[in-house]
């Protein structure tokens, strides 16, 4: 993986961290996600 992916993953982690950090703690138990783990979800999410 270069430089270029590398940066894009990690801007790609950082925006679905930024996303779910704004949903309510109701639509984040809709969707089975619990406040603590979203660090955890972006990491697979961006793989």
């Amino acid at each position: 993986m270069n430089i270029r992916q590398k940066l894009s993953q990690f801007a790609a982690y950082n925006r679905t961290v930024r996303e779910l950090s704004k949903l309510s703690n109701t639509q984040l138990r809709d969707l089975g996600i619990n406040r603590d783990t979203i660090k955890d979800v972006a990491k697979v999410a961006v793989l």
